[in-house]
């Protein structure tokens, strides 16, 4: 199957209940598979007006108990970037999948494009931190869906998976395991009956994430977008704010561990190492190949998790390694943040967008570096 109609067939693995979304290319199929296959289920799917509505209801749906989910790309992910702060403040898990294209602005909508990267992580305003998986093929684009969601329930965050067109629109095959070998980690709960006294935002541990309780269920519960105590209730002080948001972000800091995922390719004795995502780190893998062939002592290091970033391993990596190539569909979003934690520049094989990247100029940044 393609890759965006593996995403939907990991969202149901997942256990997703609820879609709501607006058509764009190239995440179309995504909406148009789950229009078909969540009322076989027992699920919900809306076509919304828009994207800023598409993604209110996601998180309507989420706080109401439902795994929630929708998809979109670039021009669409602007209008979601202000709820997306409202999922992150209100600590609402839901996935919102963004299948890259050419941009800016409308761009280039049946092409590819990695330009998104920085838009996910900095693009609703305030302080905060995300989680971001960028799949290589259509067995991730399952198996990522449903990891967006366990990561999403675990830790009560907003979680992108950010794809591209080319993976989206990828056909391959595909391996869906029975359902007893597929993880449902799911979300934490009140341990407490429903009362008066329950806190609906206070962490009851070390992980920093509060215990959930769904509207509906009893419990007293108060949303707002405000600065708010851990009753839910607006506190209009820098005190409260300072509490609140500091725990937001550390929550995702302290068990960045546990989120990002990566992969590694002939690290082992390598002096040169590439680094890639996405439908790119296809072609860095080709590339890297074909080097270690002629001799070359490179490696590859796949990001499957972009954000968080992996700060500890590019230090530990940075010990052994002479140069870092990274290869982008973009000009140099990725780039930067190695660079920041390597503390040297690095070698850039860039591409605005349009076209896939082949393997062709990375091997010769391989070569050159060498």
């Amino acid at each position: 199957m393609n890759g965006d109609d593996a995403c939907a067939e990991g969202a149901l693995a997942a256990g997703c209940s609820f879609f709501a979304g607006y058509p764009i290319t190239p995440s179309t199929e995504i909406s148009e598979h789950l229009a078909l296959r969540l009322p076989e289920v027992d699920g919900v799917y809306i076509q919304m007006e828009d994207e800023l509505a598409s993604i209110a209801a996601v998180l309507g749906a989420s706080a109401a108990g439902a795994r929630a989910m929708t998809a979109t790309s670039g021009p669409g992910l602007s209008l979601m970037l202000e709820n997306l702060g409202l999922g992150i403040i209100l600590e609402l898990p839901c996935v919102i999948v963004d299948v890259q294209r050419g941009s800016p602005s409308t761009g280039l909508p049946t092409m590819p494009g990695q330009s998104d990267v920085m838009q996910v992580r900095w693009g609703s305003h305030g302080d905060y931190e995300i989680a971001a998986y960028s799949p290589w093929s259509p067995q991730e684009m399952f198996d990522l869906t449903i990891l967006a969601f366990n990561i999403a329930d675990r830790y009560r965050i907003p979680v992108v998976l950010l794809a591209d067109e080319v993976v989206g629109h990828m056909v391959e095959r595909v391996v869906i395991p029975s359902s007893e070998k597929i993880d449902h980690w799911g979300r934490k709960r009140p341990s407490t009956s429903t009362d008066q006294n329950f806190e609906p935002f206070r962490p009851d541990n070390e992980d920093l994430v509060p215990p959930m309780a769904h509207a509906g269920e009893g419990y007293r519960v108060h949303f707002t977008g405000l600065t708010h105590d851990e009753r839910g209730y607006p506190q209009m002080s820098a005190e409260a704010h300072h509490q609140l948001v500091t725990r937001l972000v550390e929550k995702v800091r302290t068990n960045a561990e546990a989120i990002i995922r990566y992969k590694s390719y002939h690290l082992e004795d390598a002096k040169i190492v590439v680094v890639s995502y996405g439908c790119t780190a296809r072609s860095a893998h080709h590339a890297v190949r074909e080097a270690r062939q002629s001799g070359i002592p490179v490696g590859l290091l796949r990001l499957i998790s972009l954000w968080p970033f992996p700060e500890t391993l590019f230090h530990q990596i940075a010990q052994s390694t002479d140069r870092f190539i990274v290869a982008e569909m973009n000009l140099g979003q990725m780039s930067r943040e190695v660079e920041r934690c390597i503390r040297q520049p690095v070698s850039g094989v860039y591409h605005a967008g349009g076209t896939m990247i082949p393997p062709d100029p990375i091997l010769t940044a391989i070569r050159e570096a060498a």
